[in-house]
Parts: C-alpha cells; structure tokens; sequence
C-alpha cells in the first residue's frame, strides 16, 4: 500500500510516531503543498490515502483521478481545502486529527487576549526607540484592562473552545457562548460558561473569540453587521481560520472606531499577501490588530498527537478496521 503526502518530508519524517508499523512499513510519495491536480493524479496513481495538511487544495478532479484512493486524512483538525462531497460520493473515508491541538490553540487565545490588552506590539517598539517611560506614563493614565475585568464571548463551543475556557476560567473573568446547539446544564457548569444568542453576546462581550468551522454558513460571519452588535470598546481574537471574517469590513469598523481592534493568529487568504488590507491600516491605527502567523496549532505536542492520530488510522485501514474521526459521513 502507498500513500501520497502532499507537505514537507522532514515534518513527517520528525513527527512520525514509532510504535505505528504502518508509519514505518508503507510506502510514501511526497508532493510540495501547492502542488496541481495533474501532479497529484500522476504522483498518486496508485496510492491508497492521502494526507495534507487543512488549507491544501484536495480538488474534485483530483479525488476522481485517484482510482485507489480509500482515504484523505488531514494533518491537523481543519479539512476546508478538501472537496468532501466528492470524497463522499467516491467513497473515499475523510478524517481529521480532531482534538489534537485544542489546548496549544487555547494557549495562542489567551496569549492574543493578553498580548492586545497589554498593548504588546507597541510596548515594544516604543522600548526599542528610548520611549519607554512615555509608555509607561501613559499607560497609568489610560489604564490596562485585566483578563479578570472582561466578559469574553466564545463562537462555537466545540474542542479548542472549550480548552480555552479551561484556561480564561483561572483568571476569573466572565465566559459567555454561543453555539449552533447550546450545550446541556452539566457541560456549562464544568466550563464555567453560560450561554448567549449570537446578538446578545456581541452587545455584551469586551472580547470575542472565534471558535468555529469554515462552512457555506460561516465563511465571512465577521461582516459589518456582526462588526455592528459589537462594543466599541471590544475586540475580536481568531485562532479559527481566516476565511470567517471580511477583511475590509474589519478594516472599515477599527478605523471608524467602532470596534477596539483585533488579535489574529488567521488570516484570509494564507498565506497572509502584501496587499492584504488588514496590514495596511492607516498611521495611528497601525496597533490595532496584533498578529500571530498561524502558529497557534504548531507546537511540537500537538504536532505528535495529530502525527499518531493520522498514522493510526492509516493502521486501521490497513488491518481492515474503520478509520476514526471521519468527517464526510461515511
């Protein structure tokens, strides 16, 4: 049996697990991310899974090109590059690493929120240039707002939420959500979380932490009439994807000062282009949006775990066994 791994030979060669025999004893083909339809049909003739790490583009054509394909598994937990109803209607399994890096991303909110609220970005380049009692002078007679002064909203209560409210809990501020379902009594105690309607938490929320998939349903939510429900005091924190948020909407609603500004570990489209209106924005807004390069999912931890996850299912089916975490319905 063979698989096609489309992402650098090193990362897989680092975080391959060794006590997986298929890890070891099944044949690897590797393509660059990036890589055509046309590449990946010629270099995945006659594989029988795939893996690729969430924002590569796993197209139609592709899937249908790969007569021997069995299964399409992600790197980490995202599958939004992948065309999962074609996967479905090949019968071909899709599964994610679901869970693996929840805590690490919860620790990439809580650095963002910290890291907005303490004015990081600036704070340090105003150390750098000799200014730094001005800073400081400043600070004191603005004053920095504590986590444990906050309500922050979550959107979506699934895995990297609920880690995240884990860890804001230990500060003693005010956790709110929102999700498509609301979660049962027992769940909202253990997190410590209560729940609000969509509107209801953007009108209250000093912070709001996107935690949701990219779906036809998502994709750009963070328009300008979620931008508009929100305080003007607040800020937005997204360790999700960027495709969930408008970008120039963004832009318009930290300018006219309708919102506080944002801390972003995604941004649309990835990689992050020059152009990108979120890096432009004018002289004397420029700390508004604190960034992270999509690295909140990165750490060598979670990285193994999603390594195991995916190898182990590669096992499974290998020995004849359903894979874990299918996402296509299958």
């Amino acid at each position: 049996m063979k698989i096609l791994i489309i992402g650098p030979e090193d990362r897989y060669q680092k975080h391959m697990p060794e006590d997986i025999p298929a890890a070891k004893t099944i044949e690897k083909v590797f393509l660059p991310r990036g890589a055509s339809d046309e590449e990946i049909i010629a270099k995945g003739a006659d594989c029988d899974f795939l893996s690729a790490d969430p924002m590569t583009k796993v197209s139609r054509k592709a899937i249908q090109g790969l007569p021997h394909l069995k299964m399409i598994h992600s790197e980490g937990v995202g599958f939004n590059g992948f065309d999962v109803e074609a996967a479905r209607e090949a019968g071909v399994y899709v599964c994610n690493c679901k869970g693996a890096n929840a805590g690490a991303v919860a620790e990439q909110a809580v650095l963002l929120i910290l890291g907005f609220l303490r004015h990081v970005t600036e704070g340090d380049r105003r150390e750098r240039i000799g200014k730094q009692m001005q800073m400081k002078e400043a600070m004191m007679v603005q004053g920095l707002k504590e986590v444990s002064d906050c309500r922050i909203g979550l959107i979506g209560f699934g895995d990297i939420a609920k880690a995240t409210a884990e860890r804001l809990h230990a500060f003693g501020c005010e956790l709110y959500y929102t999700s498509l379902h609301r979660k049962d009594a027992e769940t909202e105690k253990a997190y410590h979380v209560t729940y609000l309607p969509q509107d209801e938490l953007l009108a209250v929320c000093d912070v709001i932490s996107l935690h949701c998939a990219v779906t036809d349903d998502t994709r750009n939510m963070v328009n300008e009439d979620f931008l508009g429900r929100m305080r003007k005091d607040a800020f937005l924190v997204n360790t999700a994807r960027g495709d969930l948020v408008d970008n120039e909407a963004l832009v318009r609603a930290i300018t006219e000062e309708r919102i506080l500004g944002a801390a972003l570990d995604t941004v649309y489209p990835e990689p992050t282009t020059a152009d990108n209106p979120l890096l432009h924005l004018p002289e004397g807004y420029e700390d508004r949006i604190l960034f992270s390069p999509h690295i909140g999912g990165a750490t060598a931890s979670s990285m193994k775990r999603s390594h195991r996850i995916l190898w182990q299912a590669v096992q499974d089916m290998m020995d004849g066994k359903k894979p874990k975490n299918i996402v296509n319905g299958l």
